[in-house]
């Protein structure tokens, strides 16, 4: 069975009503002022090797005088590559971000010398569903689950060191991989380097260090120069960026903001290939993220209907009063 990692999924926008937004009302994200920028924002830090991910959070709370952060999927100490850190009240899209696919760069070594044919025949194997327990060195309990693996694409190798991209389902254990592979091989492999190349829509080409953010952080503080930290802080919204989107008046924003329902007249616009129990992110006319929302109907049942309830909130991100009450 061939399914498409989540990045792969090309969406259309279905109009649903026409209204024009009130000016007055809330602001583009990127246009926010810079400590809602910061409030709202997302780091997507490039980890080194060495630190955990909780302390590169914790470093990032620090220099940025903050109360919360939170990070998008945690990376061992030796790995490298994409980490996405929620800030503040951006803390809450962490949960989309761990039901995001992710991808890997992995350099596995076996412990005996192996034909390229046979090892790339083998990690096609691994395509697709598959059993893992996660390892011992593992913060989750080790029960036996099934992970999804989007594909395999091979590189290089040289006899003992292969180099290979994986797409997989997040909480998906490439070091567990590795290990079940060189078992089928049967002379045993395991995970020599690792680097996370994306988590959810975030990718390479997102990747700031932390020396970015000291630069900005001095920067905006020293000089009153706040250019080099919206460069390394980027909207929430971005973090939102797999997932299916409905556009909603700007009278339903305040409900929605209280934990009220979504009920189909407060729907402008949404995005193809929503379906019940999908997670959407409902946006402002402005495009501001109001809300991760649970779909209590299809998209054509959507673009049909003319009463009845659309989505319920699982977490409001928008404060109440953004919007005037209607």
């Amino acid at each position: 069975m061939s399914v498409k990692p989540p990045w792969e999924t090309s969406r259309t926008v279905q109009v649903r009503a026409e209204e024009e937004a009130d000016p007055s009302l809330g602001s583009l994200p990127e246009e926010r002022p810079i400590q809602d920028h910061i409030r709202y924002g997302m780091i997507v830090i490039d980890k080194p090797p060495g630190p955990t991910s909780h302390e590169v959070v914790a470093w990032i709370k620090k220099l940025l005088e903050l109360d919360k952060a939170g990070h998008g999927g945690t990376l061992d100490p030796k790995v490298t590559g994409v980490l996405p850190v929620g800030l503040q009240n951006s803390t809450k899209v962490v949960q989309a971000l761990l039901e995001a696919g992710k991808e890997y760069v992995c350099l596995m070594r076996t412990h005996v010398d192996e034909e390229e044919e046979r090892v790339t025949s083998t990690l096609r194997l691994f395509e697709g569903e598959i059993w893992q327990r996660p390892p011992l060195r593992s913060s989750v309990r080790r029960r036996l689950r099934t992970r999804f693996i989007y594909g395999i694409d091979y590189m290089e190798g040289d006899g003992r060191n292969w180099l290979f991209k994986v797409a997989c389902q997040s909480g998906t254990y490439i070091r567990k991989l590795c290990y079940d592979v060189g078992e089928v091989l049967g002379g045993g492999a395991h995970m020599h380097e690792l680097r996370r190349s994306r988590s959810g829509p975030f990718v390479e080409a997102d990747l700031v260090t932390m020396l970015d953010l000291v630069d900005g952080i001095d920067r905006w503080k020293q000089e009153g120069d706040e250019s080099r930290l919206r460069e390394v802080i980027c909207p929430v919204e971005e973090a939102l960026g797999l997932l299916p989107k409905i556009w909603i008046r700007d009278s339903a924003v305040d409900a929605v903001c209280t934990g009220a329902k979504l009920a189909m007249p407060g729907i402008l616009r949404l995005e193809s290939g929503i379906e019940v129990g999908a997670m959407v992110a409902a946006l402002t006319q402005k495009g501001e993220a109001v809300a991760l929302m649970s779909a209590l109907a299809s998209g054509e049942q959507i673009m049909e209907a003319e009463h009845g309830l659309a989505a319920r909130p699982v977490r409001v991100l928008m404060p109440r009063g953004s919007y005037p009450r209607m």
